[in-house]
Parts: C-alpha cells; sequence; structure tokens
C-alpha cells in the first residue's frame, strides 16, 4: 500500500516529551503541543489504514516533505531539524494504535527521507515482505 497526505508534518517529537513527578515517582506526558502533532498525525493517517492489518513483516518507507522556506528549492533534501528517527516514533505509534500492523516491531525495514516541498505532506509506502 502506498499513499500521499497532503498536511504540513508535525514537528513535534517524542523527544519533547515531559516528565512530572508524582508521589515521589516520574511520570511522563504529553505536552499539549506534542499531544496535537499525534492528534493531527491519526486524523490525517485514520482513512488509510487497511481493511487487514499486516501481522508478518514489513518495509516502511517515508518520505517527509516540508514546505519550502527560505532559499530552499522542491526535491531539495532538508538536513535540519526534527531527526528523522524522532519523526518516525510517534509515526510508527500512531499507525500501530490505528491498526496498520499488530506491533511496531513488525517493521524490520525502514527508509525514510525529508525533503523540502511546494506540496508538503507524508508519503507512506507500507510493503509486506513475508514470502
Amino acid at each position: 500500500m502506498k499513499f500521499f497526505i497532503a498536511m504540513n508534518p508535525p514537528t513535534k517529537t517524542y523527544q519533547q516529551k515531559k516528565v512530572a513527578i508524582v508521589k515521589g515517582k516520574p511520570k511522563f506526558y504529553e505536552p499539549p503541543e506534542l499531544l496535537a502533532a499525534r492528534c493531527k498525525l491519526r486524523d490525517h493517517l485514520a482513512g488509510y489504514v487497511p481493511d487487514k492489518m499486516f501481522n508478518g513483516p514489513v518495509r516502511l518507507v517515508v518520505k517527509w516533505c516540508f514546505h519550502c522556506t527560505g532559499n530552499h528549492k522542491d526535491g531539495e533534501y532538508k538536513y535540519t531539524k526534527p531527526d528523522t528517527d524522532n519523526l518516525q516514533k510517534m509515526l510508527k505509534d500512531v499507525m500501530t494504535e490505528l491498526k496498520f500492523w499488530k506491533d511496531d516491531a513488525l517493521v524490520v525495514s525502514e527508509i525514510v527521507e525529508k525533503f523540502w516541498a511546494e506540496l508538503p505532506g507524508l508519503y507512506i509506502q507500507v510493503e509486506s515482505l513475508e514470502k
């Protein structure tokens, strides 16, 4: 399966989780900006959930396309923050929550790229690697 979601990709990542001490124990939570980013991803991905979730190994290809700013050109690699690994964490967690697959541990191969683009959004491809 493959699809493109036209949107301004969220730039908040799991690295921005917060911690509070409750009754002497640390409790991690998502601040409002991070929660909004998660909801944005979930809302945009909900229309692409497969009829049958992937239950075996998959390859996940994601191209993060951020709106061109400054002197950047369409298709130019984006080599500034946020980091691809931090972007992917929340994306895979949301895809797991929506039942794209049973567990994100099934993602055994990943290709992740960031670009500047005239049309911002996410290109996502999920490919079964089962024989």
